[in-house]
């Protein structure tokens, strides 16, 4: 009976994505909600309880956006319920994710390390793989 669960609670939080992904660009007229993407959703086991992890485009404005997200959960959650066929639709709690950030970040520590070494040459003064030194 669990593995049946979890593939229902997945493939519920699939369709919650798709659908809060279009809500939330089609149906929320808050200018403080700002550009964001669903880029995950986790139910709860029993269908309760959904977390929304959503990537905010423009950092300095996560604060506000998640502020707004959270205070419109109550119409996304009413709107979801319309659109799903499910006898009850699972709480909303939109969170951040900063895995887009922390891989820009990362990005940029690495070009900076890359950039300060004085063993780093540039790309042409090396042979590719398969090539050789003639």
């Amino acid at each position: 009976m669990a593995p049946r669960e979890f593939k229902r609670s997945e493939r519920v939080a699939g369709e919650l994505r798709r659908e809060l992904a279009q809500l939330i660009q089609r149906e929320l007229k808050d200018p403080a909600v700002g550009f964001v993407s669903v880029s995950d959703v986790e139910v709860s086991r029993d269908l309760s309880h959904a977390k929304v992890f959503v990537t905010v485009f423009d950092e300095a404005a996560a604060a506000d956006s998640l502020r707004a997200l959270n205070k419109a959960a109550g119409f996304l959650r009413r709107r979801l319920g319309q659109e799903m066929r499910m006898r009850s639709v699972p709480e909303l709690n939109f969170q951040h994710d900063s895995s887009v950030e922390t891989g820009q970040r990362m990005d940029q520590l690495i070009d900076k390390a890359v950039a300060a070494d004085p063993r780093h040459e540039s790309d042409e003064d090396q042979p590719h793989d398969g090539e050789s030194e003639a």
